[in-house]
């Protein structure tokens, strides 16, 4: 009797082999699983999953048995990015769920402006497996896309044993798996700068850096603008007549700014001119001094000198 269940458990783990040959997989080590910068990580993904989906009153309490289905993704992406799919609300079955998982991830991974296969670090087999790792490198991913100006821990980093399965058996060794960055935060490099402009400091960096910043930027500005029916693409143009910009800083700080005071469709460079010139006086007389900035600056599109005005702002508000 006992001859024949070993022989039966050594057929399955043959076949369970034959399964996942050329496959690799990276599992966390149990260790890093207790790490509290990682259980700090998945807090704060949880409580974005949770605030985003509130108004779906669905609520999720564990990353790897809450996402698996499809069901939670497709909503985000719904939410974040007012993509709906025709997929199937609520799938029971293990196929159904992973049809759906198919559809949200090829749309996300659009979204997200993943084109090389081999740089993606989740797909539907990993996730519908709840696999932890594949599960916050998508949710990360997704944060920088449609949030980036949300605090996530920065540095977070796992141990992970990177294994692979061949004809010839199973090679494994141990990595080092960076989950974010060493400054995560959107504008971390900024906020500790000392002496030189952050916004000039901010330009010497990396350009995906300087484009996250933007990102955040954006977020913020369209973020506030949404209840006016505004919404901002192209920051240089877009503030150049000051017309946003006014709207904006009437709309962060709680006061109406009178459209006799303003040109509401400026025609004309000295219309122009006039609408950005009351733009930085009110930003003076609310105590915020940007530095070397002249209105032609913005009017003739100068990024560095839009950046700064925005990045006061910015500042200010999120600060609150």
């Amino acid at each position: 009797m006992e001859k024949d269940v070993f022989d039966w458990k050594k057929e399955k783990d043959t076949e369970d082999a034959e399964s996942f040959q050329g496959e690799k997989r990276k599992i966390i080590q149990p260790t890093s699983l207790q790490d509290p910068k990682l259980e700090k990580l998945k807090e704060v993904l949880i409580d974005w999953i949770n605030s985003t989906l509130k108004p779906e009153h669905i609520v999720v309490q564990s990353l790897e048995e809450d996402l698996y289905d499809g069901l939670v993704l497709h909503h985000m992406l719904s939410r974040l990015a007012g993509v709906h799919l025709s997929v199937e609300e609520i799938a029971l079955s293990s196929a159904a769920q992973i049809h759906k998982l198919e559809a949200t991830l090829e749309e996300l991974d659009k979204r997200l402006g993943l084109k090389d296969a081999a740089s993606i670090k989740w797909n539907v087999k990993l996730i519908h497996n709840k696999d932890l790792l594949a599960t916050i490198h998508l949710l990360v991913a997704m944060v920088r896309c449609f949030q980036p100006d949300l605090d996530l821990p920065p540095n977070v980093k796992v141990e992970v044993i990177a294994m692979e399965v061949s004809s010839s058996g199973i090679k494994s060794n141990v990595q080092i798996e960076f989950l974010t960055e060493e400054s995560d935060a959107a504008a971390d490099s900024l906020n500790n700068s000392e002496g030189e402009d952050p916004i000039e400091q901010l330009l010497k960096l990396e350009a995906h850096k300087v484009n996250t910043v933007k990102k955040a930027l954006l977020h913020f500005i369209n973020q506030n603008m949404s209840t006016m029916g505004l919404q901002v693409a192209d920051m240089d143009k877009q503030f150049a007549d000051g017309v946003i910009l006014l709207l904006l800083i009437g709309q962060l700080e709680g006061f109406y700014v009178p459209l006799y005071d303003f040109n509401l469709t400026p025609v004309n460079h000295s219309e122009m001119l006039q609408n950005v010139t009351l733009a930085l006086d009110l930003l003076k007389d609310l105590g915020l001094h940007v530095n070397n900035v002249d209105p032609q600056d913005i009017i003739s599109q100068d990024a560095t000198a839009t950046l700064k005005v925005l990045y006061a702002l910015f500042k200010k508000h999120k600060a609150k």
